[in-house]
Formats: C-alpha cells, sequence, structure tokens
C-alpha cells in the first residue's frame, strides 16, 4: 500500500512505473482504479446523505424542544431510566457453613461454591447445613 501512496504523490516515480507494464496491464489496472473511485464516491455521498439526513432529524428534535418549553435537563430527567427499577430481588440465603473460622452463605442456585461442593463430597447432607 505505501508502493501505491509514494506512486500517487509523485508523478513522476508514477510515469516509471507505467513503464515497465504493457497497454493490457496499464488498461487493466486504470479500469480497476476507476472502479475504486467511482465506489470511493458514492460511499462519500452516502456519508453526506447521512450527515445531512441527521443534521435535518437534529434540527426538527431542537425545534420540538423548543416549541415544548422544555430544558434539555429536564427532558433528560424525564426520560432517564428509574435506576433500580429493572433489578430484580435479591435472594436471601438458604445454606450456611462455617469452616475455619468463616461463614459462608449460599442461595442454592447456580453453580455450588467450593466450600459447599467439599463438604458434600465429604458425605454431608445439604438439610444439615440449610438455614432453618
Amino acid at each position: 500500500m505505501s508502493l501505491l501512496l509514494e506512486l500517487a504523490g509523485n508523478k513522476a516515480k508514477a510515469r516509471a512505473a507505467a513503464k515497465e507494464l504493457t497497454v493490457a496491464q496499464l488498461e487493466n489496472l486504470i479500469a480497476g482504479f476507476t472502479k475504486a473511485l467511482e465506489k470511493a464516491k458514492e460511499e462519500e455521498q452516502a456519508q453526506q446523505e447521512e450527515q445531512r439526513i441527521k443534521s435535518a432529524r437534529a434540527e426538527e428534535i431542537s425545534r420540538l424542544i423548543a416549541e415544548s418549553g422544555l430544558t434539555l435537563d429536564e427532558l433528560s430527567a424525564l426520560t432517564a431510566p428509574k435506576v433500580g427499577a429493572t433489578k430484580g430481588k435479591t435472594v436471601e440465603p438458604k445454606y450456611r457453613l462455617e469452616k475455619e473460622g468463616e461463614i459462608y452463605e449460599w442461595t442454592g442456585r447456580g453453580r455450588t461454591p467450593k466450600v459447599f461442593q467439599e463438604y458434600f463430597d465429604a458425605g454431608n447432607s445439604r438439610a444439615s447445613v440449610e438455614i432453618k
């Protein structure tokens, strides 16, 4: 890619490089570059059109906000999601185990914690650590 950039920036080097190619190769290269140029122009036009649409939408939103009498701060406060509204309730622990002076609690959901799994593997039952 750096060779193309170098040739694009220096016409003399581009002419020198072109002398090494046949007419058919040069025509093929020109056709490829023409297609690349057309595609780049189309993409640029699409970006400009998208920017124009976004600008028009922003102007419309600004007009609606101005007509409503609200400020942006008031609008954002009214439309902000409520904190904690989407969270579920916390689940109380169902099992408690004391090991080496530390107390471990588990809800009984999800993967069994290692300390509980070791306790159960030793032949103890879940009922023996159940919180009543």
